[in-house]
């Protein structure tokens, strides 16, 4: 929606700002040398709020004098931008994410025309290996449009791209928060649609749903995780690193050690961690077919499901074309598509038709949907408190690992998660292959093991 935006706003952009780390200079020709917020909005770059507030301009000054200080050190760091909810992270991001070069460049109180200006110095100087953005909250606080907020986050992305195609980068939906706080649920679903909207499609960015993570029913924020409805305390924040670590780990920057697992007597695998030997695509069969045209009638704009004519194995290959499977340091990832939505399986190039007991573990973003096939019939796989169906456990480790046993006798599988019961009674043909599902969000697989 927002990318085809030729006008003046973006013109003003790539005058106004430069991507080779030199002060951010306005169209009026004033160098911002002294991290000063400019004095008027003219030749600037965006639209909307642009805080002048005293606190806010002192803040503002001494956060990016700062920053100056530590471009030497920061570089190549993952880069979390945002407002006050990514600078109370405060040094304890680091926590959240051993072993990754991080930089903190949140400032309270800032707007996304704000960080519009600051984004030359404050992130791109440092070469970013990838950058994590949370942003808006502020503009609402300020009367702005959900559109005017979406275009200047697509200007923000616009320029991460012309810095570096190949660059990460991950878009958090904003938090709920609550009306009275001039935040209200409306206007931040509404905001988190265009901001998807922006970058469907787009394989550089992956969203994050961090809104479903911390919405209650009426998709407010918890007093129990946001005290004053606003900003996340130490549980929000171990949440909100929780969901952003597999995204960190399947690009790469982090979880990137060897996976020694060995599989216990009688078990052996089905994914050596390295590549996707012994997995392929089977040709679409005609049920998928019809799901598949049910899909479509229920949402025309929903993306295509891709139909198989002819099986393919991936012996050797660390990825299926489009990257939706990939092998990684150990794990299986489905990852997250760029179309926001995407049903594909892949499946075992062996068939099982005897009693076997399946194990393996699976780690789930924020409301992240997929599944695993039991000689085909689909055992539901996903976040399972977020998105279901089995929301009553209560050994389920949100955005962490957790063991799934399928153990089949005859044309029985008893499944659970954790050791609670999932499906005591689930029916399965008399042989078949171990297939899985991509739908939404990113799921990731390891350990996978069979006893025959």
């Amino acid at each position: 929606m927002f990318r085809n935006l030729k006008a003046s706003v973006t013109s003003a952009l790539l005058v106004s700002l430069t991507l080779s780390g030199t002060p951010f200079t306005s169209m009026a020709g004033e160098k911002q040398t002294n991290f000063q917020i400019p004095a008027t909005d003219e030749g600037l770059p965006g639209s909307g709020p642009l805080r002048r507030y005293d606190w806010f301009r002192n803040l503002w000054k001494t956060r990016r004098a700062d920053f100056a200080t530590q471009v030497k050190s920061k570089q190549g760091a993952v880069v979390f931008l945002g407002d006050s909810i990514t600078q109370g992270w405060g040094p304890n991001l680091r926590n959240f994410f051993p072993g990754v070069n991080v930089a903190n460049r949140g400032i309270s109180g800032d707007t996304t025309r704000g960080m519009l200006l600051r984004l030359n110095e404050d992130v791109l100087a440092l070469n970013p290996s990838a950058v994590v953005m949370l942003m808006g909250t502020n503009d609402l606080e300020e009367k702005a449009a959900p559109e005017t907020i979406a275009a200047n986050v697509e200007l923000i992305l616009a320029a991460l791209r012309k810095h570096r195609a190949d660059m990460p980068i991950v878009l958090c939906s904003i938090f709920p928060s609550s009306a009275t706080k001039s935040r209200s649920a409306d206007s931040i679903t509404r905001i988190n649609a265009l901001y998807a909207a922006a970058v469907r499609g787009d394989a550089q960015v992956t969203v994050v749903d961090t809104w479903t993570l911390f919405a209650d029913e009426q998709g407010d924020a918890k007093e129990e995780e946001f005290p004053d409805l606003l900003h996340p305390n130490e549980v929000g924040y171990a949440k909100w690193g929780n969901a952003l670590r597999p995204i960190l780990a399947t690009l790469g920057l982090a979880d990137t050690q060897a996976d020694n697992f060995q599989p216990e007597d009688g078990f052996v695998s089905l994914f050596n961690g390295r590549d996707l030997t012994g997995w392929g695509f089977r040709p679409t069969t005609e049920k998928m077919l019809k799901s598949r045209e049910r899909w479509h009638s229920r949402d025309p704009n929903a993306p295509p499901w891709p139909v198989v004519r002819k099986p393919v194995a991936f012996g050797g290959k660390v990825s299926t074309p489009g990257g939706r499977y990939i092998a990684k340091h150990g794990r299986l990832v489905v990852t997250t598509p760029p179309e926001g939505r995407k049903i594909q399986q892949i499946w075992t190039t062996r068939e099982f038709g005897s009693d076997f007991t399946l194990k393996l573990e699976f780690r789930a973003t924020p409301n992240a949907d997929s599944g695993i096939f039991i000689r085909g019939p689909q055992l539901q796989c996903r976040d399972f408190i977020l998105a279901g169906p089995y929301k009553e456990l209560t050994k389920y480790k949100a955005q962490d690992w957790n063991e799934l046993t399928v153990e089949v006798k005859g044309g029985v599988a008893h499944c659970t998660c954790n050791g609670e019961v999932l499906e005591a009674e689930f029916k399965v043909p008399e042989s078949g292959p171990i297939g899985l599902e991509g739908d939404r969000g990113q799921i990731e697989y390891r350990r996978i093991r069979i006893r025959v």
